[in-house]
């Protein structure tokens, strides 16, 4: 194949999750109602925090700013594909493909940084109560937010820029519903080695610290709990827990099914589809893991709600 360099790139081509046009229609409708369900839920969650004044603590400003990285992963990726779906027309183009990769990968980033920081808050919560205040003051909160985002975005970038060195070939299909990184990678006919150690590393340290800083979190946490004497002690410490265990389960444990489904199969769509479950799923969840399972959240989206039926 004869390489170009990017400026002679006109566009990619998205394939999407299935070539078969009979079932357009269905996907579609399917990802146009989980996108809706995701902004609706995660910005309910958004103005539920930010409208009552007892939700103004770390727990729930780490929420948040969790709901807003879930709404920015969603809008990066399922609108371009519903657009190609309707318009019948796979491109995306090149300045498109790298924004929407360097945009997946601050918001991929700060959503790890983010389940680990508030491991660290449940762990402060639960093993030093007098002392919480004190630990996870408001100066602190807004430092690790901000940091969090920092290196989340000075990655991106970093990644995204790498790919401007690149050329690719003429045969530019993304087997993929959105331009992933490693993907877009596959395509390069020049030497790419640099970028895979770069992606490989950057992926190892996103990964590898928050999940070390979450497990070291709970290990200590579970350490506590088990010395309380009362049982009653007992379920009030798992339960501030729950909704959070439940989001990083789904949040690691869907990325470990990707990865699994990928050394396992050959099939680039195949993957496509199991990323469905990494990139759309959890950040649909995420609002009704917490609102379901959390007193002081359905207090504050009933009051948020009433206000605004009574304000119509």
């Amino acid at each position: 194949m004869e390489p170009r360099n990017h400026t002679d790139v006109p566009e990619f081509l998205l394939l999407g999750l299935t070539e078969d046009p009979q079932q357009q229609t269905f996907i579609f409708i399917l990802f146009l109602s989980v996108y809706l369900v995701t902004i609706l839920g995660n910005l309910l969650i958004v103005l539920a925090v930010s409208s009552d004044s007892r939700l103004h603590t770390p727990m729930y400003c780490f929420l948040s700013n969790l709901s807003f990285s879930d709404i920015c992963l969603s809008t990066t990726t399922i609108p371009k594909m519903l657009v190609n779906i309707q318009a019948q027309n796979l491109s995306i183009a090149y300045i498109g493909c790298l924004t929407q990769t360097c945009f997946v990968l601050v918001s991929t980033g700060f959503e790890n940084c983010l389940l680990a920081i508030m491991a660290y808050d449940r762990y402060a919560a639960i093993c030093h109560p007098l002392r919480y205040t004190v630990i996870m003051n408001h100066r602190l909160c807004v430092l690790l937010i901000l940091l969090s985002l920092f290196l989340s975005v000075m990655v991106a970038l970093l990644l995204s820029l790498m790919m401007l060195q690149l050329s690719f070939c003429k045969d530019l299909e993304i087997p993929h519903f959105f331009c992933e990184l490693a993907q877009v990678l596959k395509l390069a006919c020049s030497d790419s080695l640099i970028n895979n150690i770069l992606l490989y590393c950057v992926t190892g340290l996103f990964g590898g610290f928050p999940v070390s800083g979450i497990i070291f979190s709970y290990t200590r946490i579970m350490s506590s709990v088990l010395r309380m004497p009362s049982v009653e002690g007992k379920l009030k410490a798992f339960s501030t827990c729950g909704s959070h265990l439940s989001v990083v389960s789904l949040f690691y444990g869907t990325a470990v099914g990707v990865y699994i489904s990928s050394a396992l199969t050959t099939s680039s769509r195949k993957t496509a589809v199991a990323s469905v479950m990494y990139c759309v799923v959890p950040q649909m969840l995420n609002p009704f893991i917490y609102s379901l399972r959390n007193r002081d959240m359905k207090r504050a989206l009933r009051k948020l709600i009433g206000r605004r039926h009574s304000f119509l």
